[in-house]
């Protein structure tokens, strides 16, 4: 007897054996059932060696208690300690399987299964299984069938008899035999509807391809064709309900559970289209309907049921169309589709857990293969298998993966799929989710062979291998370009120039000879710098391919190694760190403006990287801008230095805002998309309207400097004006300026005009000479009397002009009135001067209110250019930037002497600020910033995309779809984003027409 206080020997062993519930353990052990063997040391070492020692344990005791009398019970108990085959199978399916284990309580006679002699009975093909499923006549009867086959695959899969290949190819046999006796079984309940028909079942996806999970949906397509001498539209109907029945019989529950879903949506047209078509309708269906995913769907399609001459028919007419799929108009974009991973449907709680549809998961294995046979299937025929493993294999063996590549992407799938198998093994149940529980990490760890810490070292060997996918999942598609344009070394194979250029024309490459004189301009040599480039370039012809125009990336990329190649932090930033290098590729495809800067000083590909996550991309706050470029103008020799260098600053930040835009537009791997999409513009429109500012103070500067010194003989202040003035300026924008001066004390009036005119004279001169850098274009045309005005008033001239002679139209114009440069004391002065105007006590009168709606009218019948689609043109168009600002202008001048918020230049904040004072509805409002936030962004991404600005979407096919990529729109979805567009804004123009014009 055990002394209080100390623990049993049992109990001590039991821990060491790996019991984690001993108390328990120790009690089922004392159970009556198993007193014959319950000293008998065998027995705690095979528990010890399954995935769960308690619950083999308990599985045992339930099994020997459901046994009829005790000669049954003895002979289980005496095969158990004396064979031990069927003790480890026997055991090793009891710790990895709950539901195996509730199926042996239910039929404890079912553990002769795993009495195995015959060396056929170690891998049992379809023939096999037929037999073990012969007496069921009923579907009940052919579950419990069926869990006895399963019982035996479990057993040799966990006691490592088979290998993961061999475990789902005898689940696809098994899977094969099931089908075979449903429709069986069906028939035989409606033998008048088979006398009518042939039916063939065509078995896809992991069932075609010979390599079924233990719980999966089983996909099937079916194919109907009349006997001799009968109708084949009652024909037809007769293999429907065939077809239908020997669906039922396997998907539904019973009082022995359901075998699994036989699943018939991969048919033509879907859950829509008929369950039975002829081998005609079929073959007419995919000659002219069918979608890319449907012809990669039929790479795994096999007859497994029924007709199977039929079948073979099926299979024989449709190859040809699957290996010409390549050839289809649209396959890129319906690649680049499928390519992008459809991740958004999985619950945020789930994605880290998915081991199928997260990045680094199956998906991309079995994509990355599948896209290969399809591009390179059709010429060589070594390629065309359904099972993904033997497919890779022959990948490599033709050179068109690199075999350390697909070396390891075996090893990885693998393992990914034996934990998918063990997972689902536990309950039967479908999922491909990591559980979370320890006790089932714990298990799932034993099951692997992991005995040590099998948490730990799951969770390490899971998370390795599903790195090794997301990294090699891009580089598998391009490291063997690299290989066609290098030297190898004897007996390596090598993609032939032909299959080079068919795989980059699959990846969405229009020229792809350029593109592989690129990668062999790259790559080539035996150099340090060719060896980097060689690890850089599979991932980043990826990401390439990812764009709208790969073509120009890969050029971008050429040139800018070309530039830098020879300075050594240049190729240490994008191989160290990950951040920069697709930060880089997304610049470098996705337009010209981006390159285009960049190019005029490629150093700024430093930006790229500084940081996490890219952090050097982060506009620059007003304050550190001014403080480099005053410094920098404070130690230049002359005002065009000066100013040469203020006009690089500019250039180089342009490149940070214009990148900092693409990466948050496009996203990366470490970076999502932005989702705040309002958020992302007034961060361009204030890094660019910042950065306008700052340049022209540095100007201002420069110029009174050089020409009077320290001080200028007049105060003079820049008033920013338009969408300057409201931070809300894009790439392409001019910089809409007001100049004020007021002469200093003492100072003539004509001796101050003139200097404050020299310094605009200047200043323009200087931000438009001729350079590498981008000129800032400097508009005064809103100043008073417009451009037959003076460039420049006096404070004095501006109050005598607005005190008699101001319209309407300036007091509107004055809304967006803010001082960006210069004496900050008069631009202060200039505001309060100019509010009585813009914000006038007791808000506009009618008359005013007419005018304005006059005006508005007007523009939209004469400046709207010639031609234009008014429902596509983001200024002037219907429901676009003009409709939504003077509709919030409008608010402003007839309330904004009562309500303080409305006292802005900012139109998204005039908005905000009008709702809040419930001059607009919640939902108006909504519509309205929607419509300006989409017509921004589209101005911001043409000219991100063509390098010059414009009001309408191009024309050109490619720079479209580019568009499209920036709006988050992917391949193929270019007529989904104009219809968003001119939805969005159609309801916008009809908020307008009842605030703005009171229809």
């Amino acid at each position: 007897m055990t002394a209080p206080g100390r623990r049993s020997s049992t109990f001590t062993r039991l821990l060491r054996h790996g019991f984690t519930d001993p108390s328990a353990a120790e009690r089922l052990l004392e159970s009556a059932e198993l007193a014959p063997i319950r000293n008998d040391p065998v027995l705690l070492e095979a528990l010890g060696a399954t995935a769960d020692p308690d619950l083999a344990l308990q599985g045992l005791v339930r099994l020997l208690e459901a046994q009829p009398e005790d000669t049954p019970r003895r002979e289980l108990l005496d095969t158990l300690i004396a064979a031990k085959p069927l003790r480890d199978r026997l055991l090793g399916v009891l710790g990895a399987s709950a539901a195996l284990g509730d199926h042996l309580a239910r039929h404890p006679r079912d553990w002769h299964a795993l009495v195995m002699y015959e060396p056929r009975d170690l891998h049992p093909g379809v023939e096999e299984f037929e037999r073990g499923l012969a007496e069921a006549t009923d579907p009940v009867a052919l579950r419990v069938a069926y869990r006895r086959c399963l019982l035996s695959i479990a057993a040799r899969d966990v006691c490592g008899t088979t290998d993961l290949a061999q475990t789902a190819a005898e689940l696809a046999d098994l899977a094969t035999a099931t089908l075979r006796a449903a429709l069986a079984i069906a028939g035989a309940a409606a033998p008048d509807d088979a006398a009518l028909c042939r039916l063939a079942v065509i078995a896809m996806g992991k069932c075609g391809g010979h390599e079924l999970n233990y719980i999966s949906d089983v996909d099937v397509i079916f194919v109907g064709e009349a006997v001799e001498g009968a109708d084949e539209g009652k024909a037809v109907r007769a293999a429907t309900k065939l077809a239908a029945h020997m669906m039922r019989i396997c998907s539904q529950t019973t009082v022995e559970g359901s075998i699994w879903p036989v699943d018939a949506n991969l048919r033509p047209e879907g859950r829509n289209g008929p369950l039975v078509r002829t081998l005609a309708s079929h073959l007419a269906y995919y000659q002219r309907w069918a979608k890319t995913w449907e012809f990669q769907a039929l790479l795994k399609a096999r007859p497994v049921a029924g007709d199977l001459a039929l079948g073979a028919e099926y299979v024989d007419a449709l190859e040809p169309l699957v290996w010409k799929a390549a050839e289809r108009e649209n396959f890129v974009p319906d690649v680049q589709k499928m390519r992008r991973r459809v991740v958004e449907n999985i619950p945020v709680a789930e994605i880290d857990r998915e081991l199928k549809l997260a990045p680094g998961g199956l998906r991309d294995v079995e994509f990355a293969v599948q896209l290969l046979q399809l591009v390179h299937g059709r010429a060589d025929t070594s390629l065309r298998s359904g099972t993904t493993l033997v497919a890779l294999e022959a990948l490599a063996a033709g050179g068109y993966v690199g075999r350390e590549d697909a070396a390891r992407l075996d090893d990885a799938y693998r393992f990914l799929r034996t934990m998918e198998h063990r997972i689902q093994l536990y309950r039967l149940r479908r999922t491909h989710l990591v559980p979370v529980e320890e006790a089932d990490l714990r298990r799932l760890g034993r099951s692997m062979g992991l005995r040590t810490d099998p948490v730990a070292e799951l969770n390490r060997e899971w998370k390795r291998h599903a790195t090794v996918v997301r990294r090699l999942h891009e580089k598998l598609f391009y490291r063997p370009l690299l290989d066609a344009v290098a030297q190898l070394a004897p007996g390596e194979t090598r993609l032939s120039p032909q299959a080079a250029r068919e795989r980059l024309v699959a990846l969405g490459y229009s020229d792809p000879a350029a593109a592989l004189r690129h990668i062999e301009a790259l790559a080539s040599g035996v150099t340090r710098k060719a060896a980097i480039q060689r690890t850089l370039l599979p991932v980043l012809l990826g990401w390439f391919a990812d764009s709208a125009d790969p073509d120009a990336g890969l050029l971008n990329f050429r040139k800018v190694s070309d530039a830098l190649g020879k300075t050594p932090w240049y190729l240490r930033l994008l191989r160290d760190e990950g951040a920069a290098a697709e930060n880089l590729a997304r610049v470098l495809s996705a337009g010209r403006l981006a390159p285009d800067l960049l190019m005029r000083a490629p150093e700024a590909v430093a930006l790229l990287g500084d940081g996490d996550g890219g952090s050097g991309l982060e506009p620059r706050e007003r304050a550190h801008l001014d403080q480099e470029i005053l410094a920098a103008v404070g130690r230049a020799d002359d005002a065009v230095q000066a100013v040469t260098f203020a006009r690089g600053v500019r250039r180089r930040e342009l490149f940070r805002t214009a990148a900092f835009d693409i990466v948050g537009s496009y996203g990366t791997e470490t970076q999502p998309v932005e989702a705040d999409q309002g958020a992302l513009v007034d961060r361009v429109g204030s890094a660019v309207s910042d950065l306008t500012a700052a340049t022209l103070a540095g100007t201002l500067r420069a110029v009174v400097r050089a020409g009077w010194g320290d001080t200028l003989p007049t105060r003079f202040a820049v008033i920013g004006m338009g969408r300057f003035g409201g931070h809300e300026l894009g790439y392409g924008s001019d910089a809409d300026v007001l100049f004020v001066h007021e002469p200093r004390e003492g100072v003539p009036e004509r001796e101050a005009s003139e200097a404050a005119n020299k310094v605009v004279s200047e200043m323009r001169r200087l931000l438009q000479v001729a350079s590498s850098d981008p000129p800032l274009l400097i508009d005064a045309d809103l100043r008073p009397e417009g451009k037959s005005g003076p460039l420049v008033r006096s404070l004095k001239s501006y109050e005598a002009y607005y005190r008699r002679w101001s319209l309407v139209w300036e007091s509107q114009a004055l809304l967006r009135a803010e001082p960006v440069a210069g004496d900050e004391e008069l631009g202060r002065r200039f505001i309060e001067l100019i509010d009585p105007l813009r914000y006038p006590a007791e808000g506009l009168g009618d008359d005013a209110v007419r005018e304005i709606r006059r005006l508005k009218a007007r523009m939209e019948s004469e400046r709207l250019p010639r031609g234009a689609d008014p429902t596509l043109h983001t200024k002037l168009g219907r429901g676009g930037l003009s409709d939504v600002e003077w509709t919030v202008q409008l608010m402003q001048l007839q309330h904004g002497w009562a309500e303080p918020g409305l006292r802005t230049t900012r139109t998204r904040a005039g908005l905000a600020a009008a709702c809040a004072a419930e001059l607009i509805s919640v939902e108006d409002a909504l519509i309205l910033d929607e419509a300006w936030v989409l017509a921004t962004r589209v101005r911001n991404a043409v000219m991100l995309v063509r390098g010059r600005a414009g009001d309408t979407f191009p024309s050109d096919p490619r720079e479209l779809a580019a568009v499209g990529r920036y709006l988050g729109y992917g391949p193929g979805h270019v007529g989904d984003m104009l219809d968003d567009y001119r939805r969005t804004t159609r309801r916008a123009r009809g908020v307008v027409d009842v605030l703005f014009y009171g229809a």
